[in-house]
This record gives structure tokens, sequence and C-alpha cells, in this order.
């Protein structure tokens, strides 16, 4: 009489075995051997209930160790501001300036007096010389932090008219209407959610108007039978025009042409316009007010600016992303895909001599962290079986791909060139040949 089937949980791995892994024996450094183990015990324990398939257990061990604080992550998804990522990397020159901020500075001193000074007064600078079409600047948190701002200081208790078809929701349920409605302002909606016109705006005008204002729809696109209402329209209407123009685009990209930015909205005439700075900027999260010198000085005094107001780390990065445009950001969008297709054919070729099989496959990259919808740029790719993703994703350092119809495609747009190495040992770090 043969031998039955193997029960599965006889082949949950052993305990010696999982802590043995690089990442997990990584982790007793820091979290001490016990912690570990019993981390790896507990999935052992689900793999032996049969809530989890054997080959699983290392993943889950690994899944559920504690971290000291956000890890780093090689982006090979080919989304350029992966939202889920943190956005923007920063570039070498603000890191270095993040790192030394990080003791003591002059933040708020002028050092040749001995007096109090403007606070951030290098990032306010920089940001005016890039953007000279704007009679003031100012810098909050964050995008929705400048919009709220705005809202408050010129809106409270006002109305603020709007497009029916930019009302719109900014990523993880929060929408534009509640944004705005929670600073006491009320909004007024004209036109359709497909075509509104100036002559809309114009009859929603009165003595109740706080200001007009223009949402770029960052993150969908609207074809077909439409119609939208410019600034520069907007802007012979008599009151205040607030743009969001979201991306953080300072100046005119010829690859990104129907991506607004700041100094083209200014000089059609808008009064404010807000933007993140950690999308297209590609700096830190930071929200920016750029406009009338006026309208600037009464957010900037406004209760609500100190709430809003951003840390020296911040202003570190932004000061030395402004003054050296250079980002990987830009470096991610306007990557040469012949000079991709090389790196990947090389990662190729020396996985092959490891004894992995690897494809080389066209890709295509997008723009991502609600900017540039519809934006498509030509890539490269590596291809590797579908059961590379959960390894990689949380081996040391994580590498996220993307998984396209059974296969985990790695594109290196957004990899520095310096990491391809890395990536490599990932890979080989997975176990088995294909």
């Amino acid at each position: 009489m043969g031998d039955g089937p193997v029960d599965p949980r006889r082949r949950v791995p052993r305990t010696d075995t999982l802590l043995a892994d690089p990442v997990l024996a990584a982790a007793t450094v820091t979290l001490g051997r016990e912690q570990v183990k019993a981390i790896v015990s507990r999935a052992q324990d689900r793999a032996r209930r049969g809530e989890l398939h054997p080959d699983e257990v290392r993943d889950a061990a690994v899944v559920a160790l504690p971290t000291p604080g956000p890890r780093v992550v090689l982006n090979a998804t080919g989304v350029v501001l992966h939202t889920n990522l943190g956005r923007a990397p920063l570039s070498p020159a603000a890191v270095a300036a993040v790192v030394a901020a990080a003791g003591h500075t002059d933040v708020e001193l002028d050092l040749a007096t001995g007096r109090r000074a403007r606070r951030g007064r290098g990032a306010l600078d920089a940001l005016a010389a890039a953007v000279p079409d704007a009679g003031a600047v100012h810098v909050v948190n964050n995008g929705a932090a400048a919009l709220v701002l705005a809202a408050t200081a010129l809106a409270a208790g006002r109305e603020i008219v709007v497009s029916r078809g930019e009302l719109v929701e900014i990523g993880d349920g929060f929408r534009l209407p509640d944004l705005l409605e929670s600073t006491g302002a009320r909004l007024r909606e004209v036109g359709t959610t497909n075509r509104t016109t100036v002559a809309d705006y114009a009859a929603a005008l009165g003595p109740q108007t706080g200001f007009v204002l223009k949402v770029h729809p960052s993150n969908f696109r609207v074809t077909g039978f439409t119609s939208a209402v410019g600034v520069r329209q907007l802007a012979t209407l008599g009151v205040p025009v607030v743009a969001d123009i979201g991306s953080g685009l300072l100046g005119a990209d010829p690859l990104l042409p129907d991506e607004p930015d700041a100094a083209s909205t200014l000089r059609a005439g808008a009064a404010l316009v807000t933007a993140s700075g950690d999308k297209l900027l590609g700096g830190p999260q930071a929200g920016l007010l750029l406009g009338d010198a006026e309208l600037i000085d009464r957010l900037r005094r406004h209760p609500l600016a100190r709430a809003l107001r951003v840390d020296k780390l911040t202003l570190a990065a932004l000061t030395a992303t402004l003054h050296q445009p250079g980002t990987p950001t830009r470096a991610a969008l306007h990557a040469d895909p012949g000079v991709l297709r090389e790196r990947v054919e090389r990662l190729r070729d020396r996985l092959g001599a490891d004894g992995r099989k690897a494809e080389v496959v066209p890709a295509v990259a997008v723009v991502g962290g609600g900017g540039a919808p519809g934006v498509e740029l030509d890539s490269w790719a590596l291809s590797l079986p579908e059961r590379y993703a959960a390894p990689l994703r949380t081996g040391e350092p994580p590498v996220l791909g993307r998984v396209v119809r059974g296969r985990l495609l790695l594109d290196l747009r957004c990899v520095p060139a310096d990491a391809d190495e890395a990536v490599r040992q990932a890979v080989l770090r997975v176990p088995g040949n294909d």
C-alpha cells in the first residue's frame, strides 16, 4: 500500500531556517532574536491552521516585522510620482540640506543683526525668484492646506463660485466640496459636469462672492462634448480668481503641454495660485501659494497660517530643490527610452549569467501623483514570473514592480542607475530558478 499525500502542514519551514533568512536575520539585530522568533512562530501557526500556504510563511513573517520608520523602496513600478511611495524622491542636494538642518539653524534668526527674521526666508526668496510673475509667495504644509487657507481667509461666511465639473475627489476619500465647506465657505456650483460657460460664472456672482475657484482636474480627464472656462476669461469677471493647479509645475514643460504651470496661470490673470511641492516640482510635501501681494499678506497673517506652517526640514529641502531644479522626478520624466532599454538588457544578461531567466519588454510609464492624466511615457521593463513579486516587495531593500498578465514587470525609469546592482541582488535572493 503506497504512502498517502503529505500533510501540507508538515512542509511549514523550520524556525532556524526562517531565522537564517537575510531579512529576518537582519531584523534580529534591531528587534532582538526573541521578538523576531515570536513573529516567525505566529506565521508558522497560521500555516498550520491552513490560513497560509507553507511557501508564504517567510513573506508573512517579513511583513509582520515592526519597522522604526518608513523603509527605503526601489520604485520599479513605472509610476514616477507614486503616492503610496511618498511621491517625489528628494535630490541629493535636498537630502543634504535636510541633514544639515536637523540641528540648530537660522530658520527665524538674522545672524547679522541677532534679531528675529522672517521664517523660511531662504525658501520664500527661492520660490519668488523661480516665479517672478508672483507678487508674493507663501508656503504651508501641503496642497490641500494651501487651498484651505485661501478659502478660510478669503471666503469664510461667503461664497466660492466653482464649476460642477471641477468638484473633484483628491484621494483617499477626501472630496473638494467637503474640504472647502469645512472652512465655513459656501459653494456656489455653476454649469454641468461636462460643460460650463463664462456666462454661468457671471450669473452666479454677487455681493457674497469671495472668489472664483478654478481647479485643474489633475487625476482624470473628461472628453467628448465638453466645455470649460480658462483663467484668462475668468479674470475678466471682476472678482479674484484662485487657481489650484495641483501638480507644482512652476514653468511650462513641453513634455506636459496640458499641465498648467504657475507662471502661465498668473500671467493669465489668476490672483492666487495654489500647488503642491512634492509633485512635478520634485520637492518635499508642501503647499505653495503664489500671487497678489495683498492677498498673500492676508493669508500669511491669518491665525490658521500658524497651524499650517512647515518645519525647518521642509524649508531646507524646498530651498535646495528650487536652487537645483535637476531633481530625480525631472530625470525620470525625461529619461531616454533607449538608455532605459540598455540598462534593462544589461540587467537581463547579468541575471542570465547567474542562471535566472528574464525578458526585456516594452512598457508604458505614467506621471502619477494626480498629475498629467493620459500622458504615457515609453519605457522598458524586465519581465519575471509573478512569483517574484511578493519576495521582492518584502525583501531588503524592497523592490516594487507591477504585475501584468501573470508577469512581474520591473521598470527602471525611477530606479537610480547606481541601484541596478541592488535590483539584481534582490532578484537572486528569491529562491528557485526559472
